[in-house]
């Protein structure tokens, strides 16, 4: 307070050895600048009440599997108790940078989330697999290694970001390997490969999940198994520990729990 009497050139307390109180000048100061400090105060309340309290938006981007089997079935009643919340959801194939993008967080398969991202599960393991219906093998050989696969018809998904054609990844004595497979269909929809799938036109490569009462009930033939073994399942991911009340109550949803 001596430091601003000085450079202000005027007495805003007087002193005794008693008391202090407001000189006229300092009284008419505190009346200039009170409106100001209520904003200050009311400002910081509201950060307070924002680390406290989830509100805002939250920006995730993501892919198709997950957006249907993590996002679907929870982000409802996400949103129902979180009513100060919205949430915007990006689906695409390919991998995008979370701080060019402006996004939140991100949920991809563990095994694609860069090392310096801070990453929770919110889903299983997953395994991908090979399968066909029982007419396609008609007339066909069941493969018994992944090199068989050249001489069978295989459905090709492309992705969306990127154009490139998905592999078919599987471990073969130890090594993981990624193959191109021959094929008369190429699509760039999930449903549509599946249906392709399903009606027999070729070998699908396909979510285990998705397909596994069908392969249980003999409507379609699961093949390769043995080549196919699980791996990490979706992750959420973002680049920051400290992260606002929204996402943070998100990832308390989504986390993944054992059953």
């Amino acid at each position: 307070m001596k430091a601003l009497e000085t450079r202000l050139g005027v007495r805003l307390l007087a002193r005794t050895t008693r008391s202090v109180a407001s000189t006229p000048a300092g009284e008419l100061l505190l009346r200039s600048i009170e409106p100001a400090l209520t904003q200050v105060a009311n400002g910081l309340a509201a950060l307070a009440d924002w680390r406290d309290a989830p509100s805002g938006t939250v920006r995730l981007a993501t892919f198709g599997y997950a957006a249907r089997t993590i996002l679907a079935p929870r982000l409802p009643q996400f949103l129902l108790d979180h009513p100060d919340v919205s949430v915007e959801v990006i689906v695409e194939d390919r991998l995008v940078d979370l701080v060019a993008g402006g996004f939140d967080a991100g949920i991809r398969l563990g095994e694609t989330v860069e090392r310096d991202m801070v990453a929770v599960p919110v889903g299983p393991a997953l395994r991908t697999v090979v399968v066909a219906t029982p007419g396609y093998f008609t007339h066909r050989p069941l493969p018994e290694t992944p090199g068989d696969l050249t001489g069978h018809i295989c459905i090709n998904y492309r992705l969306l970001g990127g154009g490139r054609l998905l592999p078919w990844e599987f471990t073969v004595d130890g090594r993981d390997m990624k193959m191109k497979v021959p094929g008369q269909l190429i699509v760039n929809d999930e449903v549509l490969a599946a249906a392709a799938t399903r009606t027999g036109a070729g070998l699908g490569y396909m979510m285990e999940h998705d397909v596994a009462d069908e392969i249980a009930d003999g409507r379609l033939v699961q093949v390769l198994a043995g080549f196919c073994p699980p791996y990490p399942g979706c992750h959420l991911y973002y680049p920051d520990r400290r992260v606002s009340p929204a996402l943070r109550a998100l990832i308390d949803t989504l986390r993944w729990k054992v059953p």
